[in-house]
C-alpha cells in the first residue's frame, strides 16, 4: 500500500488535546496520523497511544508513532518515526519487521543518504521554516536545498517536506519534487484544510504524470 503523501503531526497541550485534534484530522479525511507527544511519561504516552490507534483504526487512518518503537509495536500502530536523537533505524526494523513503516528525521543530503542506507521507508526533510513545535530547530532549507537534494535521492526514498508548512507554501514545495508534506499548526488551527492539501497533492500527482509522459 503506498505511503500516504499528506502526514498530519498531532498537537495538544495534554494528552487528550492530542486525541482531539487526531479524531478531528480523521474525520476531516486524513489518511495518516503521527501521534507526536512530548514531555510526557512512557506510561502516558503508551494509554494515549491505545486511545489513538482505536481512533485511527474506526477510520481506517493509518498511525505513526513518534520515537516510542516499543510502544508502536505494542498497540499494533502502523509504524514509527524516528528523530536524529532516537534509536537506530536498522536495530528498530530488527525489532519491528518489515510490516511496520519506519520513517527518519533529516536536516541534509548526508543525513538523507544515511538513512537511506538504514533502509527507511520515508524520509521527514526539514525544517522548511521556523516552527514553535521543535526546539533545538535544526537549520532551515530553502526551496533550492528540497529541489538538490530531491534530485541526488532520485525517488529511491520518499521525501516528506516538514516544517512549519502552510497551505500558501505547499505549490511551491511540491515544485522541487517532495513526495509529501508533514503538516501540524497550520492543520490544527482549521482541520478542513486537510482536504485542500489532499488537492494540491494531488495535482501534483497529475502534473507528474504529464511530465514523465513519452514525448512523440
Amino acid at each position: 500500500m503506498p505511503l500516504p503523501k499528506l502526514h498530519y503531526i498531532s498537537q495538544g497541550n495534554t494528552p487528550e488535546k492530542h486525541l482531539q485534534n487526531i479524531q478531528k484530522a480523521c474525520t476531516y479525511g486524513a489518511e495518516l496520523v503521527q501521534l507526536r507527544i512530548k514531555n510526557a511519561s512512557e506510561e502516558s504516552v503508551l494509554k494515549t497511544a491505545h486511545e489513538a490507534r482505536a481512533i485511527t483504526a474506526y477510520f481506517q487512518t493509518r498511525l505513526i508513532i513518534n520515537d516510542y518503537y516499543k510502544i508502536a509495536k505494542e498497540v499494533k500502530a502502523d509504524g514509527v518515526h524516528l528523530g536524529q536523537t532516537d534509536a537506530d533505524p536498522a536495530m528498530v526494523r530488527e525489532f519491528l519487521g518489515n510490516a511496520f513503516t519506519i520513517g527518519g528525521t533529516a536536516n541534509t543530503l548526508e543525513d538523507c543518504q544515511l538513512l537511506q542506507k538504514k533502509q527507511v521507508d520515508y524520509i521527514g526533510l526539514g525544517p522548511f521554516s521556523f516552527t514553535t513545535t521543535k526546539k533545538n530547530l535544526s537549520p532551515i532549507i530553502p526551496l533550492k536545498g528540497y529541489q538538490g537534494i530531491v534530485k541526488e535521492i532520485n525517488g529511491k526514498v520518499p521525501i516528506i517536506a516538514i516544517g512549519g508548512i502552510t497551505l500558501e507554501d505547499a505549490p511551491e514545495i511540491l515544485k522541487t519534487g517532495v513526495y509529501g508534506l508533514a503538516v501540524s499548526g497550520e492543520i490544527t488551527k482549521d482541520f478542513s484544510k486537510i482536504q485542500h492539501f489532499h488537492r494540491l497533492l494531488k495535482g501534483s500527482k497529475v502534473q507528474e504524470q504529464v511530465w514523465n509522459a513519452p514525448k512523440n
